[in-house]
């Protein structure tokens, strides 16, 4: 039988070919382990979207930061200028009896208003989601309005209702033969909690109503089944969910209340006598002591210390939400 010859393959210039024949169990996996690397290779693309707040948070909150603290080393004087002073201001600021009255007060106006704000916030969120009250897309849309108000505009607003010689105090003292004024010292810091109050508690209502939302109403039918009551379904189904919700509000609202600002400084126009002083909250103080007294330094170490006390707080109260949840 004569011999067969198989032809050869054609040989091409500078490339070889290889068939999956030919191919070795090691060329497939360094193949694959070579996709496997070209698949996991950094990706700077989000970076692109990201670098315009980035630089926007860097300049007006990092660097006023550090400005701050770096300034807060100095000290201003008429003869000799600025020279650095180290701990000096910080020292000065604990024996300051003013900066710890500011700090009193705007912790009494915490432990009294947060606590009332936030349970009517819950009181409201539950009566939305309860979808027994009538008129809700109303309801919701009116309670959150005050929230959309300047804080300057609402104060004016109750200012002038609280003026016992032209608003609607004086109108209801004249038609009741009463003489209340809610702009006494004795008080003014209700008169603040109120307008407080009116202007965040449908933002925190919000915040409680989407997370009621969460809920799966399968679970409240389940329940009804069950026969429990609505006022069971409340404390054992949507309390308990409110409590993530919570710990959010009540670090935002300790934040804002030790920021007290705008509504006490509207005000101090609009009150008679001296009941609202320079110092009444530690922002107010700052800012007083920066814009009035030319002490920026001695300010920025107040903001400074106003901020570590503010975070401590916050932190503590986060802390203690993550551990009754982990429970």
């Amino acid at each position: 039988m004569p011999s067969q010859t198989i032809p050869e393959p054609p040989a091409v210039s500078g490339r070889t070919i290889t068939t999956s024949s030919d191919a070795s169990p090691s060329t497939t996996n360094n193949r694959f382990a070579t996709v496997r690397v070209n698949r996991h290779k950094a990706d700077w693309r989000g970076w692109k979207f990201m670098w315009p707040f980035a630089v926007v948070f860097v300049f007006v909150f990092i660097i006023p930061i550090v400005y701050a603290i770096y300034i807060s080393f100095f000290k201003k004087q008429m003869i000799g200028g600025t020279r650095f002073v180290g701990l000096e201001n910080y020292s000065r600021l604990l024996v300051d009896q003013q900066f710890w009255s500011s700090v009193g007060r705007v912790a009494l106006f915490t432990v009294v208003q947060v606590p009332i704000m936030l349970c009517l916030s819950a009181v409201m969120a539950l009566a939305i989601d309860s979808m027994k009250l009538h008129g809700t897309k109303f309801f919701r849309i009116s309670t959150f309005l005050p929230y959309a108000v300047p804080a300057v505009v609402s104060t004016l607003i109750w200012g002038f209702m609280y003026g016992a010689k032209y608003g609607l105090v004086r109108s209801f003292n004249d038609l009741f033969g009463t003489s209340i004024d809610v702009m006494a010292p004795s008080v003014l810091l209700v008169s603040i909690g109120n307008i407080v109050t009116w202007e965040f508690v449908g933002y925190n209502m919000l915040i409680f109503y989407s997370s009621l939302s969460t809920i799966p109403h399968s679970l409240y039918e389940a329940a009804s089944i069950d026969g429990a009551s609505e006022w069971q379904i409340v404390r054992s189904i949507k309390l308990p969910e409110l409590h993530g919700s919570l710990a959010i509000t009540v670090i935002f609202s300790i934040i804002g209340s030790f920021q007290l600002f705008n509504e006490p400084s509207i005000m101090q126009s609009m009150v008679p006598g001296n009941a609202i002083t320079t110092y009444y909250t530690p922002n107010m103080y700052a800012y007083n002591l920066s814009f009035s007294g030319n002490q920026s330094n001695y300010a920025a170490a107040l903001a400074i210390v106003m901020a570590v006390i503010t975070m401590a707080i916050a932190y503590a109260v986060q802390l203690r939400s993550m551990r009754e949840q982990m429970k």
